[in-house]
């Protein structure tokens, strides 16, 4: 019940489709991320899929439960009653831990992301630094090399495939002589790894499809999605659950600010 809870509270807004801001991409790569989201030493880890999209100067990255939904909205496959409760029902299945819709371009990032119930975007300078590593790994039928960073507070290890020469990857990284086809933090929170790397060129009409978004200072951002556990009053989300239960879905929240576990520990 907890898991379903949250996934209304934070994520069931994140499909309103109001505005469409397109996306050219020429190609398209898949990532699997296996991610811790408690902070805890036995903390199990969790698996979701990213889509990124891209051509020779920008890429737009997203959660691949994000793009389907996006996707199925757009072409009216799908819609909202406005019914809390069937609303949820419908879109519950496409719930993403990481919403974020993350452009870049040469020089910026560009951020969008649901908090609560709203839309905040910012964004940032593209200027990740690299080492390049004399160290090769084989992945698939390529001879990837290795690259290591240290950005949002976390060292990350990078193999990127110089013979497909675009410079992304998933998350916020890019800027290497190839496309980066595994990345992981050092103590192994967060490790994405392609899966699949494909031409497709055609136009994503729905890459972006949120209005009223409120531009907000990007070190406030993390914090909020912190402070959402604890601003979330079960008593007001249901309406026919028992004290007890209440009391306990509380606690819980309590429970996963203490033990929030973000990308990012610090904004640079």
């Amino acid at each position: 019940m907890n898991k379903k809870i949250l996934f209304l509270v934070f994520n069931l807004l994140i499909f309103s489709i109001k505005a469409q801001k397109s996306f050219s991409s020429e190609y398209e790569a898949g990532y699997t991320l296996d991610y811790k989201k408690s902070n805890l030493p036995n903390a199990k880890s969790e698996l979701t899929t990213f889509i990124l999209m891209m051509n020779k100067k920008e890429s737009y990255f997203k959660s691949m439960n994000v793009y389907v939904a996006d996707s199925l909205k757009y072409y009216k496959k799908i819609k909202e009653t406005g019914n809390a409760v069937l609303d949820f029902k419908t879109f519950s299945r496409f719930s993403a831990e990481y919403p974020e819709n993350i452009g870049i371009t040469i020089g910026k990032i560009y951020v969008t992301t649901p908090i609560t119930q709203a839309y905040v975007s910012y964004e940032e300078p593209n200027n990740i630094e690299w080492t390049l590593i004399n160290e090769f790994k084989k992945i698939g039928n390529a001879n990837c090399q290795k690259a290591i960073t240290k950005k949002y507070g976390r060292n990350w290890i990078a193999y990127f495939n110089p013979n497909i020469p675009l410079s992304f990857g998933p998350y916020k990284f890019n800027k290497l002589p190839g496309l980066i086809v595994e990345l992981y933090d050092d103590k192994k929170d967060f490790h994405y790894k392609l899966y699949l790397f494909k031409k497709r060129k055609y136009v994503c009409p729905f890459a972006n499809s949120y209005k009223n978004i409120k531009p907000a200072k990007k070190e406030h951002v993390y914090q909020w999605k912190k402070e959402a556990f604890l601003n979330t009053d079960f008593s007001d989300v249901l309406d026919n659950a028992d004290a007890e239960t209440i009391r306990k879905l509380n606690r819980n929240s309590r429970k996963l600010y203490d033990q929030y576990n973000p990308i990012e520990l610090n904004p640079n």
